[in-house]
């Protein structure tokens, strides 16, 4: 059990991992920047073995088994902090990446780099579905 800035007990909170069928989804952002590097999915399995190494793993959903991010690569990404959601349904991991600092298999610092709207568009999103349906 941990404590408050008033030093009062809190009890670490229990992840529910029935409503996604065994699985949530965990975030890794780097703890430095703020930048979100990457999602993945966790099982309990998963989420215990990061806990115990220190180092993010996930649960491969297409090749039905463990991973941990850069052990190949060698960008693995190390635990700074854990935290859930309100729910507790999804995970929020602020990482440091060790290795190159690349986590994208495509060879990027974020998976997230394809733009679909920017708040300087002329034309809101829900205006251009509406236009195409």
């Amino acid at each position: 059990m941990s404590e408050d800035k008033t030093g009062n007990a809190i009890e670490k909170p229990s992840i529910d991992f029935e409503k996604m069928d065994g699985l949530v989804p965990g975030i890794a952002q780097d703890a430095a920047t703020g930048e979100v590097l990457m999602l993945g999915f966790l099982n309990p399995v998963s989420y215990a073995k990061t806990l115990e190494s220190g180092f993010v793993t996930f649960w491969s959903r297409t090749r039905q088994k463990l991973w941990m991010k850069g052990e190949t690569s060698g960008n693995r990404l190390r635990v700074v902090s854990a935290s859930t959601d309100c729910d507790q349904d999804t995970l929020l991991f602020r990482v440091v990446v060790e290795g190159d600092g690349l986590v994208c298999h495509e060879g990027t610092v974020s998976c997230f780099t394809r733009p679909i709207f920017e708040a300087g568009d002329a034309e809101p999103i829900r205006e251009r579905e509406k236009d195409r349906g």
